[in-house]
């Protein structure tokens, strides 16, 4: 796991929030349309951003299971949400929901799938655990759309190698349609969401990659840290020099259990 140091955690918590990564929150928050009364899982809650999200909107009445294998995350996720009795957190994985059957009336989960060596086993407990009519939102990233500028090219094809090591999947959402469909899921569809940059933003994606991956590649040793430090510079040198371009395509997929 990668450790961070306190000013790379800060630049972390600020690009969470920040306009990027809020806006791929609220979407699947949008897909998802979550009703009050609902009772909803956040699959992968990592720091409980989108189930503080859904707490406010299913209230009282509603409720929202947070679910992560990590106790770092839930810690910091207990911490955003405390105070709020419609919302309970749990240490645990996808492959065992800790959900009674039917009983969920919607589900969301950004940004986790590819880290699922196999996605079938997860899609269905999901399946399982759904009331018929129960909605389901994936949102990730295909790492085959992202579009990087770099005057030295080689080096970046291989920081974003190095970076694929930490997936499992990196083409989540060409994939998924047809293992929902396996799973026994309908009303199948799938939306962009694109990100595209001309300016390094301190609260943007880019920014926020560019901190992972360097972390990354030094962490793993695979690659020298002065070079990896070196990448990393390059980007804010281009972005002072006005040429810093940056795409990358998020995906959210939306099912329903008939």
């Amino acid at each position: 796991m990668l450790q961070f140091d306190e000013d790379t955690a800060r630049i972390l918590e600020d690009a969470y929030q920040g306009a990027d990564i809020t806006r791929r929150r609220r979407a699947s928050f949008d897909v998802l349309a979550p009703s009050p009364g609902d009772r909803l899982l956040d699959l992968g809650c990592g720091n409980g951003l989108l189930t503080l999200d859904l707490s406010r909107a299913v209230g009282d009445t509603g409720h929202v299971l947070g679910l992560d294998p990590s106790l770092d995350m839930l810690d910091l996720a207990r911490a955003r949400c405390a105070g709020r009795g419609n919302v309970a957190f749990r240490e645990g994985h996808a492959e065992a929901l800790p959900c009674d059957e039917n009983s969920l009336d919607g589900a969301v989960s950004l940004q986790v799938f590819e880290y699922f060596d196999d996605m079938r086993p997860t899609l269905t407990e999901l399946f399982r655990a759904l009331k018929p009519g129960g909605r389901l939102v994936i949102g990730d990233m295909h790492w085959d759309t992202l579009t990087w500028h770099s005057d030295r090219p080689a080096r970046m094809v291989e920081m974003c190698r190095i970076w694929d090591r930490h997936l499992a999947c990196r083409d989540v959402p060409a994939r998924l349609p047809a293992l929902l469909a396996e799973a026994g899921f309908r009303a199948i569809s799938t939306t962009p969401l694109a990100f595209c940059d001309t300016q390094l933003r301190p609260d943007g994606l880019a920014a926020m990659l560019i901190r992972l991956m360097t972390a990354y590649a030094i962490q793993t040793g695979a690659l020298a840290e002065p070079e990896a430090r070196a990448w990393a510079q390059e980007q804010q040198d281009l972005a002072r020099a006005g040429r810093f371009f940056f795409s990358l395509t998020h995906f959210i997929c939306q099912a329903q259990k008939p």
